[in-house]
């Protein structure tokens, strides 16, 4: 691409009429999605990354502080691919590079492997077998077509393990069809919203492993945060937390620990304003994810439930008022998301959206 940069007659742009030209927005708008898409999912693998390497060092302490010697092995997050169109191989790339996921750890499933020759030479398994990728992969992120995608379930739907995690990039399937598609609850599946009026930040030549490194994109792609014209569904953040929950709850972690670990996962990285008074801070209480009824039940050495986080993307919560309202919750949700990609975030941003275009 950069050979063309400066050859004109070789710009995507050149044989279009002028009273088409109009349109050149949609471009634009195609590259955002694209990489807002590979951003967000590069934040949930992080997170849960994040999350296993918590449980991990505290198991290996709790271990050491019996006088154990016994070694606790390393949950590694594994991430399987359906597809490898143009779609599975930036998301492929942008997840090697940026979270990192280690290649061993990284399956692609697609009809056509040959053409991934070099995710191959990266170490990258590529083959045809989606039950296969699926009885494997802790996340499987669905890069297909529409059209492909019930016969790609009805191969699928009874390979999952209990924890597997379904994180869907098909806009056309809603989450009700997907879950009866799959019979599966857990997934994830983020929902984009366009508004008009805003300036084209996102370099559609640019590569997206590139473009999450400038800081000005990667700050339009945090959430809450509307700049250039892309808004997330707050919805699929707040699958993010309770995904990171039942994390825990696999594991069998009593709840106080959960909440523990939940605080200096997310609320870890602290704002301007919070100064030396990190007490004022937020914290994540345990009535934050489930009804009071419930929390006064629940015994000290219990886990939390599973959560069917299908239901959560698609219903209220006890937590969806606290991340909608709760804007010293929001100013620590930036700042963590900025800083898992190495960025320090800045006040120089657009205003925040209305709770409309968020929910």
């Amino acid at each position: 691409m950069e050979l063309l940069k400066d050859l004109t007659s070789m710009q995507f742009e050149y044989g279009i009429e002028e009273e088409d030209r109009c349109w050149l927005y949609l471009q634009g708008r195609y590259q955002g999605r694209m990489i807002e898409a590979c951003a967000h999912a590069t934040f949930f693998c992080k997170v849960l990354h994040n999350m296993r390497e918590s449980i991990h060092k505290w198991q290996t302490s709790r271990y050491r502080s019996i006088g154990s010697h016994a070694t606790v092995p390393k949950d590694e997050l594994k991430v399987g691919i359906i597809g490898g169109g143009h779609l599975g191989k930036q998301l492929a790339h942008v997840l090697l590079d940026l979270v990192p996921i280690p290649p061993e750890r990284l399956w692609i499933s697609t009809r056509r492997p040959e053409a991934l020759e070099e995710l191959q030479n990266l170490g990258v398994r590529c083959f045809y077998h989606n039950a296969y990728l699926v009885g494997w992969a802790d996340v499987i992120f669905l890069c297909c077509l529409p059209s492909q995608l019930p016969n790609i379930c009805a191969e699928i739907n009874t390979s999952f393990k209990k924890d597997s995690i379904v994180y869907s990039f098909v806009a056309a399937i809603p989450i009700p069809r997907l879950k009866r598609l799959l019979d599966h609850t857990s997934i994830l599946r983020p929902h984009y919203q366009c508004v008009e009026g805003f300036a084209n930040i996102w370099q559609s030549n640019r590569e997206i492993t590139a473009a999450l490194q400038d800081p000005e994109i990667l700050q339009a792609t945090c959430p809450y945060n509307p700049a250039g014209g892309i808004i997330l569904n707050i919805k699929w953040l707040e699958g993010v937390f309770y995904a990171a929950l039942n994390t825990c709850t696999a594991k069998d972690l009593p709840h106080p620990l959960t909440l523990q670990l939940m605080n200096e996962l997310f609320l870890s990285v602290h704002t301007d304003d919070c100064g030396e008074r990190e007490e004022s801070c937020p914290k994540l209480q345990l009535q934050d994810f489930v009804s009071q009824v419930y929390a006064k039940g629940l015994t000290h050495r219990r886990p939390l439930p599973w959560f069917d986080l299908a239901s959560v993307q698609l219903r209220e919560t006890p937590f969806t008022r606290k991340l909608l309202t709760c804007t010293s919750l929001q100013d620590h949700i930036i700042h963590f998301y900025c800083n898992e990609f190495g960025l320090s975030f800045t006040k120089e941003q657009p205003p925040m959206v209305s709770r409309n275009c968020l929910f």
